[in-house]
Parts: structure tokens; sequence; C-alpha cells
């Protein structure tokens, strides 16, 4: 069984940065594509950033030049540093794994972490 945890959420103003950490448990599993999802109230999901097992990302405009996402693959873990945060990051932020074996391949996700900008 795989479990993903998150942390790293909170309350930030403006301008300010955020980390957010998630790690997989379990054993006897193989992780591909990792990354973040949000949700803003109202709003559907989306995805905010992802990375492949090669370290290769993918960004959302709206968040392209002010977060990065890394992933430890040993430790089975994936990293979002938040920079220049705007009052639009505000969202519940979902980290989500992509188990390549066994098969078949299926998504886990986190609880989700509360992210909040203020003025």
């Amino acid at each position: 069984q795989v479990q993903l945890v998150e942390s790293g959420g909170g309350l930030v103003e403006a301008g300010g940065s955020l980390r957010l950490s998630c790690a997989a448990s379990g054993s006897g599993f193989a992780i591909g594509k990792m990354g973040w999802y949000r949700q803003a109230p109202g709003k559907q999901r989306e995805l905010v950033a992802s990375i492949t097992i090669a370290a290769i990302t993918d960004y959302s405009d709206s968040v392209k030049g002010r977060f990065t996402i890394s992933r430890d693959n040993a430790k089975k873990s994936v990293n979002l540093q938040m920079n220049s945060l705007k009052l639009e990051d505000t969202a519940v932020y979902y980290c989500y794994a992509n188990v390549v074996l066994p098969l078949p391949r299926r998504d886990y996700w986190g609880q989700g972490t509360q992210v909040t900008v203020s003025l």
C-alpha cells in the first residue's frame, strides 16, 4: 500500500515563500511521474507542476519562474519550492505519484495541505 504524506503548507504574506514536501511510504513499488495539483475554493483541481524520474519538469503557465519542483528518487519524495507567492496561489495543494510497478499503473494522492497567501 502506497501512502503519500505532505508537509509544509501554511500562511504566508504575498511575495513570500513556502516549500512543500511529499514522501511516499510503503515498499515493493516503483514511481514514475510525481507532481503537485492544487484546488482553490469553487475551482477545479489544476496541475501545478510535475517531474519525471529523469527530472524532466513541467509547469503551469501561472507558476513558471516562481515555483520549482524537485524530487529525490531514492527517498521517493517530491518538493515544491514556491517563491513570489500571490493571492491567487491560495489553494489546497495535493501531491501525486504515478506508481508504475506493480501493474496496473495507478495514481496515488496525498491528503492535501493548505496554502494561504495574504496581503
